[in-house]
């Protein structure tokens, strides 16, 4: 199951318009190139994980719950939000707790 979070982050290249279009994909189990998403971390004691949109599909993914949290076009620009992302927490919290920061969003 996939949930989104309420503000998600996006890459440059991702406008309003395609968000939509690509919400619907993922949902609809479509593949999806060049779409990475960014996730809570499966392991607490990471971050985020980044994975290609289309691991989605696969049935380990459809079992859990996944709060997707950011959009990428790519897997540097994946990089480089997840690196926004973390300053955005450390300059609002004063510390590395993503999951704390992002659950409130989700």
């Amino acid at each position: 199951m996939i949930k989104w979070a309420k503000n998600l982050y996006l890459s440059d290249n991702i406008s309003t318009k395609k968000l939509d279009n690509i919400i619907k994909s993922v949902e609809n189990g479509k593949l999806m190139f060049e779409v990475y998403c960014i996730l809570l971390a499966s392991n607490p004691d990471n971050l985020f994980d980044i994975m290609n949109a289309n691991e989605l599909l696969f049935p380990y993914y459809k079992r859990k719950e996944n709060y997707v949290i950011g959009l990428a076009t790519s897997k540097v620009e994946a990089f480089e939000l997840v690196k926004d992302m973390i300053d955005i927490v450390y300059k609002e919290t004063n510390n590395f707790s993503v999951r704390d920061f992002f659950t409130d969003e989700v």
